[in-house]
């Protein structure tokens, strides 16, 4: 398995027990937007630990939101929060979740490549596979994080997870199954609680790259 995490901060993060953290998927034009299980893998994963944040879940946050955070009407831009905050009862809303910092998520997990045969059959008295398959999944997401009190980016983080599994039909089938989403998941939300709690200093630009194998 191989994993990459990129990072770039164009502002310092100041964060306090009572601020919290909304994790959403973005608004996309076409197609489907990220998972609502890797979301919720995420927030959970920012939830936990000593360092821990607070985390609103997106559902709760949109409903008491609405319609200012629907799929339609949401901000395309940080800079167009100002506006939002300027309609009626907004920032009201905002100020009783808590939030200060959304995260958009953007990316899904999918198969992209595979191969082998495996036949599998049953007789009288004996059933059994034999044969070899793979396939190949990569798991590409991009986090970007808005300050709502600013009304600025305050940067992105990003995670590029690749695996192979593969099912061996010996009588038995017996799999090997590289988990790239749940790696994913838990890179992300990793680099993300960093970015909010680690070295805010750090100048903007990215992270190395981080090979797991």
């Amino acid at each position: 398995m191989q994993a990459r995490i990129e990072e770039s901060r164009e502002l310092p993060t100041h964060i306090t027990k009572e601020e919290g953290v909304v994790v959403l998927a973005k608004p996309q034009v076409e197609g489907a937007g990220t998972e609502d299980g890797f979301m919720d893998c995420v927030g959970d994963n920012l939830a936990e630990g000593k360092q821990g944040l607070r985390v609103l879940g997106n559902d709760a946050f949109v409903d008491a939101m609405f319609p200012w955070f629907e799929p339609g009407t949401a901000p395309a831009r940080p800079e167009a929060v100002t506006a939002l905050l300027s309609q009626p009862g907004v920032s009201e809303r905002i100020a009783a979740s808590g939030v200060r910092y959304v995260v958009w998520l953007d990316g899904d997990t999918r198969r992209t490549d595979g191969g082998g045969s495996l036949a599998c059959g049953a007789a009288p008295g004996a059933a059994g596979c034999i044969g070899f398959g793979w396939w190949e999944k990569e798991a590409d997401y991009e986090a970007t994080i808005w300050d709502l009190r600013e009304a600025k980016s305050a940067g992105s983080v990003g995670t590029n997870v690749t695996g192979t599994s593969a099912i061996i039909g010996a009588v038995v089938p017996i799999p090997f199954i590289a988990r790239v989403q749940g790696t994913a998941c838990n890179r992300l939300a990793g680099q993300l609680r960093r970015f909010f709690v680690g070295d805010s200093s750090a100048a903007k630009g990215a992270a190395p790259s981080d090979d797991a194998r």
